[in-house]
């Protein structure tokens, strides 16, 4: 079911704001934290993505015939759908694994995260400061 409302909850000082606004979240794993910040800031460097999470994780899964156990480290990475073709490309050249984590998820959020979202992925004009600050 798809969320419905004609509010959302209040922000951080209080008023409500109007929704929603549409967001791309992909996830990814990459196998360290050395390798998943080294993916996640030449991302950002690349304005492909807004904001990027780690977590460290354990993972079960099957390759090769076999059952794997591994740590691992989760990429939250959130995006717009404008970003998402120029994301994908990039993610599949930079990442260590022969098959990377590519899961597409839609979502929605606040006006003002929305905002800061596609302002942070504009490159910068000359004389423009970074992507602002929520």
């Amino acid at each position: 079911m798809a969320w419905k409302s004609n509010r959302c909850s209040p922000g951080w000082d209080g008023r409500h704001e109007d929704c929603p606004v549409n967001l791309v979240v992909v996830l990814t794993t990459e196998a360290n934290q050395a390798n998943a910040e080294a993916l996640a800031a030449q991302l950002l460097e690349q304005r492909l993505a807004a904001c990027i999470a780690l977590q460290a994780q354990q993972s079960l899964y099957h390759w090769q015939g076999r059952i794997e156990r591994d740590s691992e480290v989760q990429l939250l990475i959130k995006t717009s759908a404008d970003q998402l073709d120029a994301l994908q490309i990039a993610l599949h050249q930079l990442h260590s694994y022969d098959v990377p984590e590519w899961i597409v998820l839609s979502g929605q959020c606040s006006e003002a995260y929305g905002s800061w979202l596609t302002s942070s992925l504009k490159q910068p004009g000359p004389g423009d400061a970074s992507a602002p600050a929520l």
